[in-house]
């Protein structure tokens, strides 16, 4: 059995990815960068695709019987996941398994949200075994500001305090590993959330005791972190976010009863936390890795 991981090295992918290796799966996986296969892990097949040109993704998809399709956030998001829906239907690929995004029903003015609405649709309609992942937002978000809270003690995340249901991305590869490779999962859509409700405070407050010093919330000012945001992102990416974050900071992003169900059905387990992600990630921090 062969596997195709469509965006198996991003954040999200690399970490499936270890996990199909540990399972002694054959792994292929799809970047549309060639300098990335140098960065794939002993034993991965690389293939160089685009999810806008019909000949690599034909390439791509031969001899794969199962396919784990990741697309990235951009303003052609649903073309891309319809085009690769439609290739893994050309190469008669008997399972799919698409990462979506915790109840995106509730932001659809969101374009990242809405815009994986007809890639799930499609999947369903599709006819070919699927599972739909839809996570909360990643523990490892908190990669992105290492330097704002070592140097200025700010935790500059526009979560905001009504709470957000967080979730590490070790939990979705897991997740992700065990809809590929085990029965019983088809036919379904799980949310993936973590354990406790984070708010900004709370996680400031949680690195400011494992760093060993404090760390304050930068708050909710979305303007202010538009602005930043602008000089690592284009402004369609922050006006995106900005509407993501804007629902965080009113209403929240939380978990259901039902949604933690779900999250440990698939996972076999409860979910990590976030209080020991962030300890081993200030651990890291500390010894300067």
């Amino acid at each position: 059995m062969k596997v195709l991981v469509i965006g198996g090295t991003g954040t999200v992918g690399s970490q499936t990815v270890a996990q199909l290796l540990n399972r002694g799966t054959d792994v292929r996986v799809m970047t549309s960068k060639e300098e990335n296969l140098q960065k794939l892990p002993k034993g991965v097949e690389g293939v160089v695709g685009n999810l806008h040109n019909e000949e690599s993704l034909s390439k791509a998809f031969d001899g794969i019987d199962r396919v784990f399709i990741i697309t990235p956030v951009s303003q052609t998001e649903t073309e891309e996941g319809l085009a690769a829906v439609k290739a893994a239907r050309n190469a008669g690929v008997k399972r799919i398994v698409y990462l979506s995004v915790h109840r995106l029903e509730d932001i659809q003015e969101a374009p990242h949200f809405s815009s994986k609405i007809p890639i799930e649709n499609a999947i369903k309609s599709s006819g070919i075994e699927y599972t739909i992942l839809r996570p909360n937002s990643f523990f490892q978000n908190d990669y992105w500001f290492q330097q704002p809270m070592l140097e200025y003690g700010i935790y500059p995340n526009p979560i905001g305090n009504k709470g957000v249901s967080r979730v590490d991305v070790l939990d979705i590869a897991e997740a992700a590993s065990n809809a590929l490779m085990e029965d019983g999962f088809t036919g379904k859509t799980y949310s993936l959330v973590g354990p406790n409700i984070n708010t900004a405070d709370d996680t400031a407050a949680t690195f400011s005791k494992y760093l060993g010093k404090e760390i304050k919330y930068s708050g909710d000012d979305l303007d202010a972190w538009g602005t930043s945001a602008k000089q690592m992102m284009p402004d369609w990416m922050v006006n995106d976010f900005k509407i993501m974050f804007k629902h965080f900071q009113d209403k929240g992003f939380i978990a259901t009863d039902e949604d933690h169900i779900q999250t440990m059905e698939i996972l076999h387990r409860k979910p990590h936390t976030f209080d020991s992600f962030a300890k081993n990630l200030s651990e890291q921090w500390k010894k300067g890795s």
